[in-house]
This record gives structure tokens, C-alpha cells and sequence, in this order.
């Protein structure tokens, strides 16, 4: 099969298409027949070798699929062959979803939604999930709330956004002004230029804080919080010290990683189904342009996801 096998760490020029084995699935699993791909900034890290998450190279990077099943392995039910599927298999561990052929277990995947193209499918997953269980799981948000999303505009952000939106909150989200009227057709309330104001004097008395840029946004975020609001990061997670400052200044703290999880790849399915939940595709190119996908995420000026297809 085709696929992008990185050799060495480097830029993104060590992506190029190469020829690796086509996987073979074990029980519980299903070879999916790639149409789609989502691509995120935790690839670009990896690539580098300054988050070595797979080892030393040759590998093959990606996890966000959307495609078809080709095979089912007997005795695993969730599936058939020819069903179309969307997921974020075996993450953290190596998916080697650049390619056109990927095997993982069938519950790290949901039915793709009809209303959603390959592509658009295959921009949910990982940014999805990480929006899905920030704000649904953790931070249990409902009617009348007020949550403030950083980097609306991001791949993460413009999905949390949509599924804040679709459980009756309000939604301030940080954004630069040329964002702002994409941001308010997803449904954000409030949406500010972080470049012209601090959005920490902009914004008050907000519920939940999803924080998505790392720097010092978490304890600038701590600001616009009521007592006993919660900050939500899928950056600093792991930061016992900024954990500490926010239960000392009297709100909460919790730090997300992701997991593949086809309940909430369901439920994102059923939003978008009802024309709720809309992944953007800011740019889709050709599986043999991965470095230039790692480019455009490495620019930090791309809004919604970029997709590769096979």
C-alpha cells in the first residue's frame, strides 16, 4: 500500500509516499480502506522528534481516519464490509493512519455520519473527542452555562464551539478578528480579538474555561472564572503547579488527554446528523502533500482541520 513512512526526525520535508505492508487485522479488529485523514499539531511535535510518542523512525504517523471497512475479522460484530467508519484508533500508541490501509479494533470507531463527507468526518476525530470530553464528560456543560474557548479557530476550538452551542450554553471564544464572522455563523455569542484587548478584562464570570494554546492563557484564564469555575486544559495537563495555583485561587482544575472512545464519536455523529456539528476543512490535499499539510498546521493560520486523501 501507499503510505507516508517517515525515515528520520527532521521537517516536514522527511515526509515523502513510499510503499509499506498492508496491515493485518487481528481479532476484534477491522482493515479499514483510508478515504480520509485527519491531520493535527501532536504529528507535527512527533515528526520533529521533540515528542519521540512512536520511537526512533521508520514509522508511519496519523490517527484520525474516516474510510471504508474492507475487512472484519470473524467473531467481531460491530461491523461489515463496505460499511463507511470514522475514528481515532489505538491512541496514543501508532495507528499508521498516512496511508491508505488501517487495522485497529472495531470500538475505536462509530458509523461516519451521512451528512458528512470523508473529509469532513475525518476532521472530528481527534479534535473532536478532545472538545467531547473536555466539555461534555469533565466539564458536564448545559443550559444557560458561560464557557470560554481559546483558539476558536483552531481545529479543536471551531468543533467545541459548535458541540457548547448544541448543549445551550454560551459561548465567548478568542479568536483574530479576520475569524470572527466564520466563528459567529458556528454559533459563538461572544467572540474576542485577543490582539486588540486581554480577553482576560474582556471576559467575566464564566463557568468552564477550555484552554487550548498553553503560554500563560491558563492563568490569564483564571481571571475571567467565578468562584468555583473550572479551567479545562488539554495543554498543561500534567502541570501540578498550575493545577495548585487554580484550587488555591478557588476554581477548579482538570487536564484532558484525548482517548478513542466510539460513544463520543457517536454522539458528535448524531450533532452532526441533526446539522449541528460541522466540521471545517480549511485545506485538503493529496496524501503525497503531507509535508505540506504539516506546513500549513506548523503556520498556526489555518482554520477548521486539514485532511489528506488518499
Amino acid at each position: 500500500m501507499r503510505a507516508i513512512v517517515q525515515q528520520a526526525f527532521g521537517g516536514p520535508e522527511v515526509l515523502t509516499l513510499g510503499e509499506a505492508e498492508r496491515p493485518v487485522p487481528l481479532p476484534t479488529e477491522i482493515l479499514v480502506r483510508v478515504k480520509a485523514i485527519g491531520v493535527n499539531p501532536v504529528e507535527a511535535i512527533i515528526r520533529s522528534g521533540a515528542f519521540p510518542l512512536h520511537g526512533e523512525p521508520p514509522f508511519i504517523l496519523g490517527w484520525d481516519v474516516s474510510g471504508v471497512v474492507e475487512h472484519v475479522v470473524p467473531g467481531t460484530s460491530r461491523f461489515q464490509e463496505g460499511d463507511e467508519v470514522f475514528g481515532m484508533p489505538l491512541f496514543p500508541r501508532a495507528a499508521g493512519a498516512y496511508a491508505e490501509f488501517v487495522a485497529a479494533p472495531s470500538r475505536h470507531f462509530a458509523r461516519k455520519p451521512a451528512a458528512l463527507s470523508h473529509a469532513q468526518a475525518a476532521a472530528i476525530p481527534l479534535a473532536g473527542l478532545t472538545a467531547w470530553q473536555s466539555l461534555v464528560e469533565v466539564a458536564q456543560v448545559g443550559p444557560g452555562q458561560r464557557v470560554l474557548i481559546h483558539a476558536g479557530g483552531g481545529g479543536v476550538g471551531h468543533l467545541a464551539i459548535q458541540i457548547a452551542k448544541a448543549r445551550g450554553a454560551h459561548v465567548i471564544t478568542t479568536a483574530s478578528r479576520a475569524k470572527h464572522e466564520f466563528l459567529r455563523g458556528l454559533g459563538a455569542d461572544e467572540v474576542i480579538d485577543y490582539r486588540a484587548v486581554d480577553f482576560e478584562d474582556a471576559v467575566k464570570d464564566v463557568d468552564t474555561v477550555l484552554e487550548l494554546i498553553g503560554g500563560d492563557y491558563a492563568d490569564r484564564s483564571l481571571r475571567t472564572l467565578r468562584p468555583g469555575g473550572l479551567l479545562v486544559t488539554a495543554i498543561a495537563r500534567s502541570d501540578a503547579a498550575l493545577a495548585a495555583r487554580t484550587r488555591e485561587a478557588g476554581f477548579r482544575f482538570a487536564g484532558v488527554s484525548v482517548e478513542p472512545d466510539y460513544v463520543g464519536l457517536e454522539a458528535m455523529a448524531a450533532l452532526a446528523e441533526q446539522g449541528l456539528l460541522r466540521p471545517y476543512v480549511g485545506r485538503a490535499l493529496p496524501l503525497e502533500e503531507a509535508s505540506t499539510a504539516h506546513e500549513l498546521i506548523e503556520s498556526g493560520h489555518v482554520m477548521g482541520k486539514v485532511v489528506l486523501e488518499p
